[in-house]
């Protein structure tokens, strides 16, 4: 195993860590911390919108950057796109990556859709409308983050499989 694989598997697990943890620390500190803050649903609404913006761009970074070091990382595991389906490894490899594009498409959707919506009708007042949407958002956000733990399982289990 040369050095600069190892330097951009570092730099993936490094910037995996910052991304899933990110994620697990939205939901599981900023959200409940909302709601201690304040019951008023306009003040809530900003906080979480100024800490989506900020955690949105380094999400951005983040995921910019593992789509960057994941493709080479995948490429030096299995240099040939039939290794994907013929081996063990490339079998995991492959779920990895479906879990890691319905993941992408699931998260940027639901926050670029809802995101924006929820603003929206916080200002204008419809908060029964912001509550009904916000099961929707739950629901998307869980399953992403269902989704980072089977990527880094599937990550994990990948060097036992190595060719």
């Amino acid at each position: 195993m040369n050095w600069v694989f190892l330097v951009i598997l570092w730099i993936h697990a490094l910037v995996a860590v910052f991304f899933i943890g990110g994620s697990f620390f939205i939901w599981l500190v900023v959200w409940p911390a909302t709601l201690r803050i304040s019951t008023d649903e306009r003040e809530r609404a900003k906080i979480l919108g100024h800490v989506g913006r900020i955690f949105g761009t380094a999400t951005d970074i983040s995921v910019t950057i593992l789509i960057l070091t994941g493709l080479y990382l995948g490429y030096e595991y299995l240099p040939t796109l039939s290794d994907l389906t013929s081996t063990e490894g490339g079998k995991i490899l492959l779920a990895k990556g479906i879990a890691v594009v319905i993941m992408l498409v699931l998260m940027y959707a639901n926050n670029l859709y809802h995101g924006k919506k929820i603003i929206r009708l916080v200002n204008a007042g419809k908060l029964d409308e912001v509550r009904r949407i916000r099961k929707i958002t739950h629901l998307a956000s869980f399953i992403t983050l269902g989704l980072m733990i089977v990527i880094a399982i599937l990550a994990f289990t990948l060097p036992f499989y190595h060719p």
